[in-house]
């Protein structure tokens, strides 16, 4: 049976996972504060400029001087500066609680060490590394953004089951795409556009479809509309979206565009819808060398398959 600080760590992770979509820039955490082998406490920041994880979950405890003898659990490490609201760490210092599970140090520059620092130096006993692989993939947005200066990059296609995203077509020629999604998947890609920053197509993409790219299946918040041309250096321009706050990226464009990015390696994970219809000929699909994707979804005629960058290394 898994231990109970597992099981704890579990729960702030699941409470952490209520913020996707809300939070960002951001990450996501949860907080749990346990005594007496019960949950006296829960939270999670639940929108960006609201009140912390562990601000909610200390102020859901009806017993305050139960905090003296307490083990918060908390998916990142505790903030020790000051921005839209106080540190943490100067908070469950103040409340006296004497010791504190983390999932996974905070690498934010404004961080990164220094609340688990001050914690202990207050002699809160501090462990660290407690489902730290989850706890790292939950905030995979956030710490991308942190370490490597740009968005988290997903990259989303339908295609046939022949490989082919597509019949030929030409602006103006009146047809439409080849619809590889049913009612299901759709509501999925309106999902996954609630919960990233924003969304790319091509200039001639945009042209052919005029793609709303939003959320009309979906609740949430629409992503930021782009649109890229093949005058866009990529690297710069994911620079540039970095310094623009923009933490994560849906590349929804063609396959010209798809290709630019997976050349460029700058790609995170791969979602492909992949229908049970056959087109024999059209526009391919791009090409993802070494590709060998987690096992697939399958809804109805459509398939979906998902592949992880760090599977690729």
């Amino acid at each position: 049976m898994e231990n109970w600080d597992n099981i704890y760590m579990r729960r702030c992770l699941e409470l952490a996972r209520k913020g996707l979509g809300y939070v960002a820039p951001n990450p996501m955490v949860g907080a749990v504060v346990v005594s007496g082998g019960r949950i006296i406490g829960e939270g999670y920041h639940r929108r960006f400029g609201e009140a912390h994880a562990e601000v909610n979950a200390i102020n859901a405890v009806h017993r305050p001087e139960l905090l003296r003898k307490s083990t918060l659990y908390v998916n990142l490490e505790p903030c020790a500066h000051y921005g839209k609201t106080p540190p943490c760490a100067e908070l469950i210092i103040a409340k006296q609680i004497p010791k504190v599970v983390v999932g996974a140090a905070d690498p934010f520059a404004k961080v990164d060490g220094r609340g688990i620092e001050m914690l202990r130096k207050a002699g809160v006993e501090v462990t660290v590394g407690m489902l730290k692989a989850e706890c790292e993939t939950l905030n995979k947005r956030f710490l991308t953004f942190v370490t490597q200066h740009r968005p988290y990059i997903i990259l989303k296609w339908a295609q046939s089951a022949d490989g082919f995203v597509d019949r030929l077509r030409q602006v103006g020629d009146g047809q439409t795409a080849v619809r590889f999604s049913n009612d299901f998947t759709t509501q999925l890609v309106h999902k996954m556009r609630a919960e990233e920053a924003a969304i790319v197509v091509g200039t001639r993409t945009m042209a052919l479809d005029q793609s709303q790219l939003n959320v009309r299946h979906w609740h949430g918040n629409n992503p930021i509309r782009l649109t890229a041309d093949s005058t866009k250096p990529l690297p710069q321009w994911m620079k540039e979206l970095y310094e623009q706050g923009i933490q994560s990226l849906i590349v929804e464009g063609g396959p010209t565009l798809q290709q630019s990015f997976i050349d460029a390696g700058l790609c995170d994970e791969v979602r492909v819808e992949v229908s049970d219809v056959r087109l024999g000929e059209g526009v391919k699909a791009p090409v993802f060398a070494g590709w060998s994707p987690h096992p697939a979804l399958r809804f109805g005629e459509i398939k979906i398959q998902t592949k992880y960058f760090a599977d690729i290394q």
